[in-house]
């Protein structure tokens, strides 16, 4: 009777062990899939098509000088960018003795470039054509890779830096700082009417899915000791 009266308040005890934060991520985990499942069967069936539209119509910027800043933005989701900033971000973990951490890093973002090009190659979804397109681009347009992949990177370097620090206000600003990040990738592709809205909305949730996955497993794995503890406490 007593193991069974105490089964509630060990439950409630678990999750005020900085289990919290892995309900959390489990919660966010599952609406991300939520999210681009809904997005991707309104797509298919071409219930998005107005909203597209006219958001994409909204948003485009018309003048030189605008274009010109959210080029630039845009930039921070490249290729290029989210490569060297993963590998330098790999490479320091590994100098810094998380040679397990600094491999999990590289894993989890190169999977989730891989997981973005199988999305695209199964949806087919073509460019928008309403404007003239602002950046370069060869591929399928859902998921919007950029969003994808910048939601990946930032969230999961993001949640890696907070967890180094103790300071509640250095955690929520570097969380903070990648999300901002994020949206602001993901705004430009639109704005430079080389995404659909929707495609975006998809990458923020694919993107974000998958960062929580990771995370999630990294936890499973310092809990077993396979890889280091992102901080010494």
């Amino acid at each position: 009777m007593r193991h069974t009266r105490s089964f509630p308040i060990r439950i409630l005890t678990w999750i005020g062990q900085h289990e919290l934060a892995v309900l959390l991520a489990f919660a966010a985990f599952a609406a991300g899939i939520l999210v681009f499942a809904v997005t991707a069967s309104e797509v298919i069936h071409g219930e998005t098509q107005a909203f597209d539209r006219n958001l994409l119509l909204a948003m485009h910027v018309n003048s030189s000088e605008l274009e010109e800043v959210t080029r630039d933005i845009t930039a921070l989701g490249g290729t290029t960018l989210l490569t060297m900033l993963t590998l330098f971000t790999g490479g320091y973990l590994l100098l810094n003795g998380h040679k397990h951490m600094g491999l999990f890093v590289w894993g989890s973002i190169l999977s989730g470039a891989l997981v973005d090009a199988m999305l695209k190659d199964i949806y087919q979804r073509p460019r928008p054509d309403l404007v003239s397109h602002g950046s370069y681009v060869t591929t399928t347009s859902f998921p919007s890779g950029h969003s994808m992949l910048s939601a990946v990177t930032y969230l999961t370097l993001g949640a890696l830096l907070a967890r180094s620090h103790r300071r509640k206000r250095l955690k929520a600003y570097f969380l903070l700082i990648a999300a901002i990040l994020t949206i602001l990738v993901g705004l430009s592709r639109v704005a430079l009417g080389v995404h659909w809205p929707t495609d975006v909305l998809a990458g923020w949730a694919a993107g974000a899915t998958w960062s929580a996955l990771c995370w999630l497993v990294a936890r499973r794995l310092q809990v077993h000791q396979v890889i280091e503890q992102e901080t010494d406490a």
